[in-house]
């Protein structure tokens, strides 16, 4: 029976607050911002390490962006992943969630399937949530999403999650293979482990796929694959508050705000 196989989808962001737009291109100018790997993933990665560490398995990290991310994808390594499966490529830059989740997809076909994989509940960047059903959707299999608990039945081959509602919560269970989205900030995450941060830097830790690689469409790829366009940016003006003075004594101010809160009902 072959090893049970799991998949942590990673992306590195630009922090939030140093993030520009290009007026001429209406796309996101990371260049000048620190990057990060980004937050809500790394309750998927947490929820990955457990799970993994109740259940065995290989876990492997997959991200798409270019070289330089990976020395921060490497620490996913010195907390307790396998190996690190970087999609990059030229042709990939600009995608959207659909060419994202496609070229995620062919990833994971290339590294042979998954039986599960996880991923944040959104990204920083773009905070789209679409990608977990994106790649849930190319891989034609079930998902459980935005969980705070997983637990799995390997023997019947099915996963069980539980999320929170407003005032309550759901149990929801699915046969594997499945995609997973985590709640952000439901999971803890824990400190890398020192004594696997020199295995984590080795160059093997690492494998490296492009379009070519991934045998991937390239209309499905890149901005040529995404359909999703920005026609125009614009600046959101900003409501000034009208600060209302009250005159006159205590009765008198208390009259005039009671005529004020009666015209604005």
């Amino acid at each position: 029976m072959p090893e049970f196989h799991m998949v942590v989808c990673v992306k590195v962001v630009p922090r939030s607050d140093e993030i520009r737009v290009d007026r001429e291109t209406r796309l996101l100018d990371r260049r000048h911002a620190r990057l990060e790997l980004n937050p809500p993933d790394m309750s998927a990665l947490e929820m990955a390490l457990n799970t993994r560490d109740r259940y065995g398995g290989k876990l492997d990290i997959l991200s798409m962006g270019p070289l330089s991310f990976e020395p921060l994808l490497r620490v996913g390594l010195a907390m307790g992943c396998d190996h690190i499966v970087l999609l990059s490529d030229r042709a990939f830059g600009g995608a959207d969630t659909l060419a994202t989740t496609y070229t995620l997809a062919k990833g994971i076909e290339k590294m042979g399937g998954a039986d599960l994989i996880f991923c944040g509940e959104e990204s920083a960047d773009g905070a789209t949530g679409q990608v977990p059903a994106g790649l849930a959707e190319w891989l034609n299999v079930s998902q459980l999403t935005l969980l705070t608990e997983l637990s799995l039945d390997l023997d019947k081959q099915t996963a069980t999650g539980r999320r929170s509602l407003k005032g309550g919560y759901e149990i929801l269970e699915t046969p594997l293979p499945c995609v997973v989205s985590v709640k952000n900030a439901s999971q803890e995450p824990r400190f890398i482990n020192f004594s696997r941060k020199a295995w984590a830097y080795e160059t093997e830790r690492v494998t490296v796929w492009n379009a070519v690689d991934l045998n991937a469409d390239p209309e499905s790829i890149g901005l040529t694959g995404s359909p999703t366009t920005v026609s125009e940016l614009a600046r959101v003006p900003v409501r000034e508050r009208k600060r209302i003075k009250l005159e006159g004594e205590a009765m008198a101010k208390a009259e005039q705000l009671a005529v004020i809160i009666r015209d604005s009902l």
